[in-house]
């Protein structure tokens, strides 16, 4: 199977079907244990999505089940920002870990709230895609870019000088939604520049871009007028 992106090695994006199989994993078992009552299933879960942030995705038994099972046979989804996910397995881990300590400790209704929490939004995530830790990473990402006072204005010099009104465009070459903005930009017949932020970190940094894509319409003194994606 061709693959655009190494699930191993392009950290950046990750096919949009992979989270959801990790989230069905975590569902099911945090349910599982609630059943049971074998509360150190929900320590183990935290433990897996603390290696798999830390070390690598090799380390996340779901996301390895998913590359390597299942998307041969289905093939490459379409690919996205990584960080979003990747945020919402951070949220599931704190959590998950406070609902082990919670029930060790003799608040065992406390726990188990916290558990099936979990369990209620990894299924709401992996059935329906709507994925709650994502969409919470999303509304800070875009909070700190209209409080961020770099993007208000982007200096010309960082866009090659283009001259009058252009859309600058901070994508990544193998997001799937960028090159469906991108193709939507220009079908406009807008100027458009594009800003690789894999290859340009340093301007995702200084102008605070939190998640691509994002573009934004900037006037001939740099000022930007429009949000556009």
């Amino acid at each position: 199977m061709h693959r655009l992106a190494d699930p191993y090695h392009d950290l950046d994006v990750i096919d949009r079907r992979a989270p959801r199989a990790n989230q069905l994993a975590i569902g099911v078992l945090a349910l599982v244990a609630f059943v049971t009552g074998w509360w150190p299933i929900l320590g183990l879960l935290a433990l897996q999505l603390v290696v798999g942030l830390t070390i690598g995705r090799r380390w996340c038994l779901a996301c390895v089940a998913y590359f390597e099972l299942v998307q041969p046979r289905l093939g490459e989804g379409p690919l996205e920002d990584s960080r979003s996910p990747r945020f919402a397995n951070v949220m599931g881990a704190v959590v998950l870990t406070t609902a082990t300590v919670a029930i060790a400790a003799g608040y065992s209704t406390l726990g188990w709230a916290l558990g099936l929490l979990v369990a209620a939004l990894a299924l709401l995530a992996a059935v329906t895609g709507f994925c709650t830790g994502c969409e919470i990473y999303r509304l800070g990402a875009r909070l700190r870019g209209v409080g961020h006072g770099e993007l208000r204005r982007i200096d010309r010099s960082d866009i090659g000088g283009a001259a009058g009104d252009v859309v600058v465009h901070f994508t990544h070459p193998l997001c799937s939604e960028c090159l469906d903005v991108e193709r939507r930009l220009r079908s406009e017949g807008r100027t458009l520049v594009t800003v690789d932020v894999r290859r340009r970190p340093d301007l995702a940094r200084k102008y605070g871009i939190g998640i691509v894509p994002t573009a934004v319409a900037v006037a001939a003194d740099g000022a930007i007028t429009a949000r556009l994606a």
